[in-house]
């Protein structure tokens, strides 16, 4: 009997102890949980592919993650049970996949799952043949047969039986999923479109306020967000509507997209004592969060949050930026200045039992103010959640202020009071587990949203924190001897060739911190590394890319991901980085092949813009056009920060004390002690002005071409 500390799930609890399967020399917290179940586990590796090849096995994958609540749950239902594990050993070779370690082999099976089914999610269980063609599959199967739903038991029974006696349907089935998924990579493919557009306008304005209003017919006006339960940030969607607004006026698309991020701000997705946002709601009213906290998501709503703070000037939106980034570098970051992966859903087997509260508990730490304060924070007797209570802000604080008779000020200093003795009692209980595995691409995001918060606050912390996690990116994600890039790190290790996401977002990273820095050698490296996403990423075919490198060998076929889900896909972010690099390094190439890329989705993105936000926030600057904004003097510095304060969305960005030779922007710039601000478009510039001000009214009148 051993006692043993889960460490992706909290869990303490005893159990007797397997022999170690084939996943104990992982780095993955999520594969090392797996690592002492019954079940023989592997590795995706060459070992178990050829294993499933020389003894004709069919190939069961399961793919998760660390913060995954069903997850946990099938594991001690079925993969810690000697009896299921029997079976599965005897008639499978199986695999574990942490989806965050293998997007690629995660998009592929899940694509396969949802061509099957009609849905997917995690658990991912998908059946292969022995050479990696999926046949079956489902998501999370329980120990006995419920609600229509077979047990896992009847499920292994039942593939094996078909693979043995009806091995030649099974194949067909599977060469079939296949054929079906190659088919959906020629989306995009088209000389003949490419070819009709070529020259005209890519979209119409009255096509944008189409997809405008597409967005707003979905918006909850009560609740904010886009549709109902389960409700997701979708902060491309909300970023859209503040484009669009900055472009053409629109107050009641911006007030939708400030509501959105204000209710979520104000409900249980967002952790009122530790800072930091989970997954998603489960409800409409953004109340009950799945409380996993994934860095992606967190990195992409302070982005969303910064230029909220940037449009209104609210303080509430630099507060919540504030203290989400605190949570993000205290609980989040390594000492080497990278990022973690995620905190998981459940502690001691209880989905979010570490940051629930009972009234009783509350007054008790919370003393003399806990009447006032569990008003402010939703805490009664009967409880908000499963009688406990979520903290839950039902009104603004200026509202809340005024309806209980004291000054905004006085409210404030109460809360952060409060929030530092629950924060001290909560750190007592089981913390939930730690992914502590650092990714490129989620890395590169949370830099972005660094570099925005300080842009938007001029917080200099955060520029700091900024310019040592790319250090840390380029010391650590990169092969000093080969140039090579790489997916994931930890402990000193780092794994899996970079996908097209990992170094989409790194290069969009580097542009954007170049922009608050004025270190313009971030631009020369995020030149080079465009061209090496060109050499392992391009399909002759098509202007999008595929989401795996020319020498990934060990997967069944090359795919392409081009929607925007709750990241934006590599592809979108890549037509971005040739917009702003080719105006950067004058490469018109780079422009047009921007516009080819959205050209090729071009009537996707027009009918479902909810699917495609990023790319729909990329037409409206294709229709706009881009500005080119350009500081140069000995107070640039002070200028730029000025304007990086100002949501500007479609422009590039540059400060320097004096012009740069072969800097396409500065060619023809005088040097002056005195200090100009330049608003250009194809390196024609306006008349320069010296005042921060007096600029923002040239860009007023030029945002549109």
């Amino acid at each position: 009997m051993i006692y043993k500390d889960n460490p992706g799930s909290g869990c303490l609890y005893f159990f007797i102890m397997a022999e170690a399967n084939h996943l104990i020399k992982e780095t993955s917290p999520y594969l090392l949980q797996h690592a002492h179940n019954p079940v023989d586990w592997y590795p995706w590796n060459r070992e178990a592919l050829d294993k499933a090849v020389a003894e004709d096995k069919p190939i069961l994958v399961s793919i998760g993650y660390s913060a995954c609540h069903w997850c946990h749950v099938m594991e001690r239902e079925s993969f810690e049970d000697a009896g299921v594990a029997e079976i599965m050993n005897r008639d499978f070779v199986n695999i574990k996949i942490d989806r965050e370690e293998r997007p690629d082999l995660d998009h592929i099976y899940m694509d396969a799952l949802q061509a099957m089914t009609g849905s997917g999610g995690w658990p991912l269980n998908i059946f292969l043949t022995p050479d990696r063609k999926p046949f079956y599959g489902g998501t999370y199967f329980p120990p006995r047969p419920v609600h229509n739903r077979p047990s896992w038991k009847d499920v292994l029974k039942g593939v094996s039986q078909a693979y043995r006696e009806r091995r030649a349907e099974v194949e067909a089935q599977a060469i079939q999923m296949i054929d079906h998924l190659e088919n959906a990579n020629h989306i995009g493919i088209g000389a003949d479109l490419l070819k009709n557009l070529k020259g005209k306008k890519l979209v119409e304005k009255s096509q944008l306020r189409e997809m405008r209003d597409a967005l707003m017919q979905t918006a909850d006006k009560t609740w904010g967000g886009f549709g109902y339960a389960p409700k997701f940030p979708q902060t491309f969607m909300v970023r859209f509507l503040m484009i669009y607004d900055f472009l053409f006026g629109d107050k009641e698309g911006l007030n939708h997209a400030i509501l959105t991020l204000k209710k979520m701000m104000r409900g249980g997705i967002y952790d009122h004592i530790g800072g930091g946002f989970a997954r998603y709601s489960t409800d409409t009213e953004w109340l009950v969060p799945h409380f996993e906290k994934m860095t992606y998501d967190n990195a992409l709503i302070s982005i969303a949050i910064a230029d909220a703070y940037k449009v209104t000037g609210e303080q509430d939106f630099a507060d919540v930026l504030d203290e989400t980034l605190h949570f993000m570098t205290s609980e989040m970051m390594s000492e080497e200045f990278g990022f973690y992966a995620a905190l998981d859903a459940d502690s001691e087997g209880v989905e979010g039992k570490y940051y629930v509260w009972t009234r009783a508990e509350f007054d008790s730490v919370v003393g003399e103010d806990s009447a006032l304060l569990a008003k402010y924070f939703d805490i009664t007797e009967a409880g908000n959640w499963e009688n406990e209570n979520i903290p839950f802000k039902k009104q603004a604080d200026d509202a809340f202020a005024s309806k209980h008779a004291i000054s905004k000020e006085e409210l404030k200093q109460k809360v952060a009071t409060a929030r530092a003795r629950l924060l001290t009692e909560r750190q007592k209980r089981v913390v939930p587990g730690l992914d502590d595995k650092c990714l490129l691409g989620w890395n590169a995001l949370m830099n972005v949203a660094l570099t925005n918060a300080f842009a938007a606050t001029g917080n200099r912390k955060w520029l700091d924190t900024a310019e040592k996690n790319m250090a840390f990116i380029f010391e650590r994600f990169r092969n000093q001897a080969t140039g090579e890039w790489y997916h994931t790190f930890k402990k000193g290790q780092a794994k899996y060739p970079a996908f097209l996401d990992d170094l989409a977002y790194l290069i969009y990273a580097m542009i954007r911190l170049s922009e608050v820095n004025g270190n313009t050698e971030l631009l020369k490296d995020a030149e080079e590394l465009t061209s090496k996403v060109f050499e392992d990423f391009a399909d002759s075919e098509s202007p999008l890319f595929y989401y795996t490198g020319r020498n990934q060998s060990d997967v069944v076929l090359r795919k392409k991901d081009w929607y925007d889900g709750s990241v934006p896909s590599g592809n979108a972010i890549m037509s971005d980085n040739f917009l702003r690099l080719g105006k950067l390094m004058d490469r018109q190439e780079w422009v047009e092949k921007s516009e080819q890329m959205l050209i090729s989705l071009h009537e996707m993105i027009l009918r479902y813009p909810s699917s495609f936000g990023f790319w729909a926030g990329l037409l409206l600057e294709h229709f706009a056009g881009t500005m080119e904004i350009l500081i140069l003097g000995e107070q640039s510095k002070v200028a730029s920060e000025r304007l990086l304060k100002t949501f500007i969305p479609n422009r590039i960005f540059q400060f320097s004390n004096a012009p740069e030779m072969g800097n396409p922007l500065h060619d023809g710039k005088p040097t002056a002690k005195e200090t100009y601000l330049y608003l250009c478009r194809d390196y024609s510039c306006l008349k320069p002005v010296t005042d921060p001000e007096e600029f923002l009214q040239l860009v007023e009148k030029e945002k549109l071409t």
